[in-house]
Protein backbone atom coordinates (compact mmCIF):
# COMPACT_ATOMS: atom_id res chain seq x y z
CA UNK A 1 0.00 0.00 0.00
CA UNK A 2 1.40 3.60 -1.10
CA UNK A 3 2.15 5.97 1.41
CA UNK A 4 -0.70 9.23 1.88
CA UNK A 5 0.15 12.35 0.02
CA UNK A 6 1.77 15.09 2.07
CA UNK A 7 -0.67 17.40 3.68
CA UNK A 8 -1.42 20.60 1.40
CA UNK A 9 -0.24 24.25 2.64
CA UNK A 10 -3.03 25.94 4.66
CA UNK A 11 -3.85 22.93 6.91
CA UNK A 12 -6.98 21.92 7.87
CA UNK A 13 -9.91 20.12 6.14
CA UNK A 14 -11.47 20.58 3.44
CA UNK A 15 -10.43 22.12 0.04
CA UNK A 16 -6.87 22.93 1.19
CA UNK A 17 -7.27 26.31 -0.29
CA UNK A 18 -5.61 29.12 1.12
CA UNK A 19 -7.47 31.97 3.23
CA UNK A 20 -7.31 34.69 1.52
CA UNK A 21 -8.76 38.59 1.32
CA UNK A 22 -11.65 38.91 -1.17
CA UNK A 23 -10.66 40.41 -4.24
CA UNK A 24 -13.58 42.75 -4.22
CA UNK A 25 -13.13 43.96 -0.22
CA UNK A 26 -11.66 47.55 0.19
CA UNK A 27 -8.45 47.56 0.71
CA UNK A 28 -6.66 51.09 1.88
CA UNK A 29 -2.80 51.91 1.35
CA UNK A 30 -0.94 54.86 2.64
CA UNK A 31 1.79 56.90 -0.22
CA UNK A 32 2.71 60.29 0.93
CA UNK A 33 3.35 63.23 -1.61
CA UNK A 34 5.67 65.97 -0.81
CA UNK A 35 2.57 67.72 -0.27
CA UNK A 36 0.30 65.97 1.24
CA UNK A 37 -0.69 62.58 3.10
CA UNK A 38 -2.91 59.97 0.92
CA UNK A 39 -4.42 57.14 1.34
CA UNK A 40 -5.66 55.19 -1.72
CA UNK A 41 -8.75 52.97 -1.21
CA UNK A 42 -9.48 50.27 -4.19
CA UNK A 43 -12.41 48.00 -4.60
CA UNK A 44 -15.35 51.01 -3.97
CA UNK A 45 -17.17 50.77 -6.51
CA UNK A 46 -19.95 53.64 -5.82
CA UNK A 47 -19.65 56.54 -7.98
CA UNK A 48 -17.97 60.30 -6.46
CA UNK A 49 -21.36 61.75 -5.37
CA UNK A 50 -21.65 59.16 -2.57
CA UNK A 51 -18.52 59.54 -0.63
CA UNK A 52 -18.35 62.46 1.98
CA UNK A 53 -14.56 62.90 3.65
CA UNK A 54 -14.72 64.84 6.96
CA UNK A 55 -12.56 65.53 9.55
CA UNK A 56 -13.24 64.00 13.14
CA UNK A 57 -11.81 67.28 15.18
CA UNK A 58 -12.15 64.89 18.44
CA UNK A 59 -10.45 61.82 17.93
CA UNK A 60 -8.39 63.94 15.20
CA UNK A 61 -9.08 61.71 11.73
CA UNK A 62 -10.39 62.10 8.79
CA UNK A 63 -13.44 59.93 8.23
CA UNK A 64 -14.18 58.50 4.95
CA UNK A 65 -18.28 57.20 4.94
CA UNK A 66 -20.80 56.69 1.74
CA UNK A 67 -24.37 58.45 2.27
CA UNK A 68 -25.69 55.33 1.08
CA UNK A 69 -24.07 53.17 3.85
CA UNK A 70 -21.89 50.71 2.77
CA UNK A 71 -18.68 52.04 3.80
CA UNK A 72 -17.09 53.78 6.64
CA UNK A 73 -13.16 53.68 7.80
CA UNK A 74 -11.78 56.02 10.39
CA UNK A 75 -8.03 57.22 9.08
CA UNK A 76 -5.30 57.92 11.59
CA UNK A 77 -2.62 60.33 10.50
CA UNK A 78 0.23 59.59 13.46
CA UNK A 79 2.73 62.19 12.22
CA UNK A 80 0.13 65.10 13.31
CA UNK A 81 -0.46 63.78 16.33
CA UNK A 82 3.37 63.07 17.14
CA UNK A 83 3.52 66.83 16.69
CA UNK A 84 0.04 67.66 18.34
CA UNK A 85 -1.43 68.96 15.60
CA UNK A 86 -5.06 69.11 14.26
CA UNK A 87 -6.53 67.00 10.88
CA UNK A 88 -8.38 70.74 9.59
CA UNK A 89 -11.13 69.78 7.40
CA UNK A 90 -10.20 72.38 5.00
CA UNK A 91 -6.66 70.62 3.94
CA UNK A 92 -8.90 67.53 3.00
CA UNK A 93 -9.55 66.48 -0.97
CA UNK A 94 -10.83 63.61 -2.44
CA UNK A 95 -11.06 62.23 -6.30
CA UNK A 96 -12.13 58.98 -7.62
CA UNK A 97 -11.28 56.93 -10.91
CA UNK A 98 -11.39 53.06 -11.82
CA UNK A 99 -13.00 51.86 -8.58
CA UNK A 100 -10.12 54.06 -6.26
CA UNK A 101 -10.82 56.36 -4.20
CA UNK A 102 -7.94 58.73 -3.45
CA UNK A 103 -7.80 60.69 -0.27
CA UNK A 104 -5.52 63.86 0.21
CA UNK A 105 -4.75 65.77 3.29
CA UNK A 106 -2.76 68.70 2.82
CA UNK A 107 0.64 68.60 5.10
CA UNK A 108 0.95 71.19 7.74
CA UNK A 109 3.37 74.13 7.39
CA UNK A 110 5.05 72.55 10.57
CA UNK A 111 5.69 69.28 8.81
CA UNK A 112 6.86 70.33 5.75
CA UNK A 113 9.59 72.50 7.44
CA UNK A 114 10.56 69.24 9.71
CA UNK A 115 10.41 66.84 6.10
CA UNK A 116 12.73 69.69 4.37
CA UNK A 117 15.41 69.48 7.44
CA UNK A 118 15.56 65.45 7.27
CA UNK A 119 16.07 65.86 3.70
CA UNK A 120 18.85 68.62 3.59
CA UNK A 121 20.54 66.34 6.72
CA UNK A 122 19.90 63.09 5.14
CA UNK A 123 21.78 65.05 1.57
CA UNK A 124 24.73 66.49 3.72
CA UNK A 125 25.45 62.85 5.41
CA UNK A 126 28.21 61.50 3.53
CA UNK A 127 28.11 57.47 1.60
CA UNK A 128 30.77 55.67 1.36
CA UNK A 129 30.80 52.88 -1.76
CA UNK A 130 30.65 49.22 -1.12
CA UNK A 131 34.19 48.01 -0.05
CA UNK A 132 35.04 51.95 1.63
CA UNK A 133 35.03 50.42 5.33
CA UNK A 134 37.92 49.63 7.37
CA UNK A 135 36.64 46.15 8.85
CA UNK A 136 39.96 44.85 10.61
CA UNK A 137 40.46 40.85 10.27
CA UNK A 138 40.20 39.30 13.40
Amino acid sequence: MPPPPPPKPGGGGGGGDLIALGSDQPSIVRLDTKEAFQWRVRNLPYPKEVYEITADEEKNQAVIRTTNKKYFKRLDVPDLNRLGLKVEAAGLSFAHANRTLVVSLKKPQRILELEAEARADRKSMKVSKEGDTDCKQQ
